[in-house]
């Protein structure tokens, strides 16, 4: 990839990154719709059909599974814009798009936070706030997250083993720097309206456990100050599914423990996928 790619210029890249469970990639057809959504808004035409970007992401899965041994994995999709036209002489790798497809164990990611399923997770809002849904969509997935990584160091600045929750610009919760957001109150399952937030998969899947095991969740605008009312809270991810949220900018949410709430969606979603997802 040259670096006069847009990719790297810009971070003109769409991406998706989709987790296996039983050496099987989960709901890969949801990631690829989004993919797919993500490229049109973006206008990058990567010259693979959805159908043929499903077919050759699995024929890497098979090739891959005697590396990976028993281990689950990640398959990361980037396309790029490809090479800019600015610099086209100096561009030996063409200014077609680039598309990429990766594979790796998900135990370099998930090792470090197997205990945050028992323990919680403590999020806190930084003073970066998402990107306004009037400027870019943030339905779009792409690597133009300079914000993203600015609030990580900003909470991280703050102690260690903290995530950002960030808000928009009238002060209401959005989402994580890769992670949606639940709580629930007064028996109800709250999550924040879709207009600043993106449509991650995992939310998609929670939506789904949800209405499942017969509740039922509002979308609305929530502040930093209805977590702390708040009995539980957690977070959604692909890589994760859930985790729960015990502490909030300091303090603690419900008791402090992972809520009955969490722990009926958590056992139904491990069902789903036929193993203990912490495990």
């Amino acid at each position: 990839i040259s670096i006069f790619d847009s990719g790297i210029m810009y971070g003109d890249i769409c991406f998706e990154l989709t987790r296996s469970f039983k050496q099987k990639p989960y709901r890969l057809r949801d990631h690829l719709d989004r993919l797919y959504e993500s490229l049109s808004y973006a206008e990058i035409d990567c010259g693979l059909s959805k159908n043929e970007m499903e077919k050759v992401s699995l024929e890497l899965v098979e090739r891959s599974l005697p590396a990976l041994g028993d281990f689950e994995f990640h398959l990361y999709h980037n396309i790029s814009r490809g090479g800019m036209g600015l610099y086209e002489e100096l561009i030996n790798e063409g200014t077609d798009p680039i598309v990429a497809i990766n594979i790796f164990p998900i135990v370099r990611t998930l090792g470090r936070m197997a205990k945050r399923y028992e323990e919680g997770a403590h999020f806190v809002t930084p003073r970066q706030q998402s990107v306004p849904w009037r400027c870019i969509s943030p339905r779009a997935k792409t690597h133009s997250r300079v914000h993203y990584k600015l609030a990580d160091i900003e909470v991280g600045r703050m102690g260690d083993d903290l995530n950002a929750l960030l808000t928009d610009d009238r002060g209401f919760l959005t989402e994580g720097t890769g992670n949606n957001f639940f709580m629930v109150r007064d028996g109800q399952i709250l999550t924040p309206k879709v207009h600043s937030i993106l449509f991650g998969i995992g939310r998609k899947a929670c939506l789904e456990v949800i209405e499942r095991v017969g509740m039922s969740v509002v979308e609305t605008d929530l502040g930093p100050y209805d977590v702390l009312q708040a009995s539980e809270a957690w977070s959604t991810s692909t890589t994760i599914c859930m985790i729960p949220i015990t502490r909030f900018n300091f303090k603690t949410v419900g008791d402090g423990k992972p809520g009955p709430v969490y722990k009926k969606l958590y056992d139904a979603w491990c069902e789903e996928v036929g193993l203990d997802i912490a495990a």
